[in-house]
């Protein structure tokens, strides 16, 4: 348990920033779900459209310190590249 008044305010604020960063590491998770899905069900066009909503949301989660900058590239990356397995 903090004992100095600065240790139990930086407490509080961990606490207020980790409701924060569970909000968007859930946000971004969904759209990479949703583009593994349509990969999963071989629609390509879906996972086309779903990837274009899921990019920005990586890279801005990575922006936000939510996950690695690399990470989130790699991420982009191999979903992509399934995508484009789909097109064979």
């Amino acid at each position: 348990m903090a004992n100095t008044s600065s240790a139990k305010k930086a407490a509080r604020k961990i606490a207020r920033r980790t409701i924060v960063n569970k909000s968007r590491r859930t946000q971004m998770r969904n759209s990479v779900r949703s583009v593994e899905d349509a990969i999963a069900r071989g629609d390509r066009n879906a996972a086309l459209e779903a990837l274009r909503q899921a990019e920005p949301a990586l890279m801005r989660s990575a922006q936000q310190g939510v996950v690695h900058k690399n990470t989130a590239s790699r991420k982009v990356a191999r979903l992509t590249k399934s995508i484009a397995k789909l097109a064979q």
